[in-house]
């Protein structure tokens, strides 16, 4: 059976911690659908992850639906969240709502995800409104890295405090049903957790919120040379595809690739008709 977002809100309720991770393909989608997470979320972070770039502020709408689709078409049970892409939103409340509901309309995903919190509280309530469900994003949100500075750790003094809690109720009174606290000193991110009724879903934030989220690219070790403070290593698999096409490699240039069991014959008999050709 398909997860929703009321299978999301039991879980925090019973104290079930919730598995969320990003994907952007439909082969990534398949796998960890298969292996239990409770939500996918396809994250702008494809950017930095598929797409090359140094920040997610390049993705496209256009970049998100299509890699949400695909994500969609590969999961059977996750809950698919895609998320909003900067300038998707912040240009006017009709653009975000005629956005929004392309996520839905045109993916199949179930919820969007939104960057801000008391600044998108109105937004987030005209969204829900429409019936398109809305995870908020709030503590470090990428899309305003230039204007933060960088990637530093929020919640540092308790006045940062006093406000990542107003953004969290706030967006919580708006009607999001979850939000994600990235980059959280991990204090505030058990306040945040303490107080609010929606789940709350870390990433960098402690061990205390109701859900955590990883990057796909990152728990698996896909780029050998990056490694997050926050994120655990589940696996090596750069190394591993690396080594591996080393080794096609080597296969072609030694002609060992392919051998028969990879080649296919001609109809019986028809063989010896080819020097006559």
């Amino acid at each position: 059976m398909s997860i929703t977002i009321q299978h999301i809100r039991s879980m925090a309720e019973r104290g079930e911690p919730i598995a969320v991770l990003t994907a952007y393909d439909f082969a990534a989608a398949r796998l960890v659908d298969a292996a239990g997470v409770h939500i996918i979320l396809v994250g702008d972070s494809l950017g930095n992850t598929v797409l090359g770039y140094a920040s997610t502020i390049p993705v496209t709408m256009e970049d998100m639906l299509r890699h949400t689709a695909a994500v969609v078409r590969g999961a059977r049970n996750a809950l698919v969240v895609g998320d909003m892409p900067f300038m998707s939103f912040q240009e006017s409340e009709d653009l975000a709502v005629h956005n929004a509901g392309r996520f839905l309309k045109e993916t199949g995903c179930q919820a969007v995800k939104m960057e801000g919190g008391r600044s998108v509280a109105e937004l987030i309530h005209r969204l829900v409104g429409f019936g398109i469900p809305v995870m908020a994003h709030i503590g470090l949100t990428p899309q305003s890295t230039h204007q933060m500075g960088g990637y530093h750790i929020q919640g540092r003094t308790a006045e940062q405090a006093k406000a990542l809690l107003a953004d969290a109720l706030a967006v919580q009174d708006a009607g999001a049903f979850s939000v994600v606290l990235e980059y959280v000193a991990a204090p505030v991110a058990k306040l945040i957790s303490d107080r609010l009724e929606i789940p709350t879903i870390g990433i960098g934030s402690g061990p205390h919120c109701d859900g955590q989220v990883l990057v796909f690219h990152d728990m698996l070790g896909i780029d050998p040379g990056y490694r997050a403070k926050h994120a655990k290593r589940y696996a090596d698999l750069g190394d591993t595809i690396q080594r591996a096409v080393e080794a096609y490699v080597e296969d072609v240039r030694t002609r060992a690739f392919p051998a028969a069991a990879q080649s296919f014959a001609m109809s019986p008999g028809e063989e010896e008709q080819l020097a006559s050709l």
